[in-house]
């Protein structure tokens, strides 16, 4: 009996890691284990990560605290505007509105600029009409429309005259240009009609300068 018994203890030592292995199924192999709770959605764990959502503001007065508090300070904001008002006076493109940009444009700012013009007298021109229709004097405010109209009129000859003048010159050093005869004569009139001081970007010519 003792020699049966120490021959099965034997054959149990000596037995292979592949006969005492259990039996793994195809099935087996290609299943994840279970988490044993659900997936949270995204929502819920950015939620999470971000701590919880601060209630809304009561007031007015909070809101307004609250959203200074999120954005940029009165400061730079102030400095960023600055920077972008010199650059746009100074003419970069980055900077102008796009009705400004690009060198066809500019090269008619210079053109314009370069002149004196009459119609430069027309911001000054409609103060004194104004002044003119408050002052109790039918005299006075009979010269005054006498000399607006014919004020007008000399401005809306120049115009037509000043528009001819820079679309002939924009085609000849922009032969390839697309832009509308109309549309130059538009834009310099308007460049024209403001005064030398307010306009924007600044001049980069000097009256009677060659352009």
């Amino acid at each position: 009996m003792r020699f049966l018994r120490r021959n099965a203890d034997e054959a149990a030592e000596t037995a292979t890691p592949e006969q005492s292995a259990p039996e793994v199924t195809p099935a087996d192999t290609g299943r994840t284990p279970g988490k044993g709770r659900p997936t949270p959605k995204r929502r819920e764990a950015e939620g999470k990560r971000r701590g919880p959502v601060p209630p809304p503001p009561r007031t007015q007065r909070e809101a307004f605290k609250r959203a200074r508090g999120s954005k940029v300070s009165k400061e730079e904001r102030r400095a960023a505007a600055a920077v972008r008002r010199e650059r746009m006076m100074a003419g970069d493109d980055k900077y102008l509105l796009p009705r400004d940009r690009g060198p066809v444009k500019a090269y008619i700012r210079d053109v314009v600029d370069s002149r004196r013009n009459l119609m430069g007298l027309f911001m000054p021109l409609a103060i004194l009409v104004f002044v003119a229709l408050l002052v109790p004097s039918p005299r006075i405010q009979q010269w005054a429309t006498l000399l607006t109209t014919f004020m007008l009129l000399a401005m809306i000859v120049e115009g037509f005259v000043l528009g001819r003048l820079v679309t002939r010159r924009v085609r000849l050093k922009f032969p390839n240009d697309t832009t509308r005869g109309l549309s130059i004569g538009w834009y310099s009139f308007i460049r024209a009609s403001q005064l030398r001081r307010l306009r924007v970007p600044k001049p980069r010519v000097s009256a009677g300068d060659r352009v």
